[in-house]
């Protein structure tokens, strides 16, 4: 065995990308303080496909030093937008046929291993602040809220690693 060279990995360009059919869902980052997770959710999204990323609240936007430094390249390929009012931002995508769901800890949450998605729908995925999580009138508007099964002692998962699990799971179970 031996490692591929980037040639032989046949990505596409980043002409080609913004071309290609995109995968139902988009991801929603909500009051994010790190731009190195920022970024590094920008590589998610452009890794798997996902149709959009909205950039809502405190959250950074490119152009950006810290963003373009863990999504190498990535701020140029996925599509990406701001929203100042997460909620609004809810209301359009619900009202526009989205299934929205917050990745949080939540009384009367689904576990990710449980998550079935509909083939025929679009889904949002929130993903809230970092030490405060998604947003309690958040999870209220969301039509469900995943949870993802954790077996040590710490309470959360950085938010650059739970969207990188959410996206690989849904694009599998489709």
């Amino acid at each position: 065995m031996r490692k591929l060279s980037l040639d032989e990995l046949n990505r596409l360009s980043v002409v080609d990308f913004k071309e290609a059919e995109k995968f139902p869902y988009c991801l929603i980052l909500d009051d994010i303080r790190s731009l190195n997770n920022v970024g590094s959710v920008f590589r998610t999204a452009d890794a798997f496909r996902a149709s959009a990323l909205y950039l809502c609240g405190i959250t950074g936007q490119p152009p950006h030093r810290d963003i373009t430094k863990t999504a190498l390249g990535a701020t140029e390929s996925v599509a990406w937008k701001y929203a100042n009012d997460v909620t609004a931002l809810i209301q359009q995508l619900q009202a526009e046929g989205w299934i929205v769901a917050a990745i949080e800890q939540a009384e009367g949450s689904t576990s990710l291993t449980d998550f079935r998605p509909q083939s025929n729908k679009q889904y949002a995925f929130v993903f809230g602040n970092e030490v405060t999580g998604v947003r309690d009138e958040v999870v209220q508007l969301s039509d469900l809220v995943l949870e993802i099964p954790q077996f040590g002692t710490k309470h959360s998962l950085n938010i650059a690693v739970t969207a990188g699990i959410v996206c690989w799971d849904f694009l599998q179970k489709r």
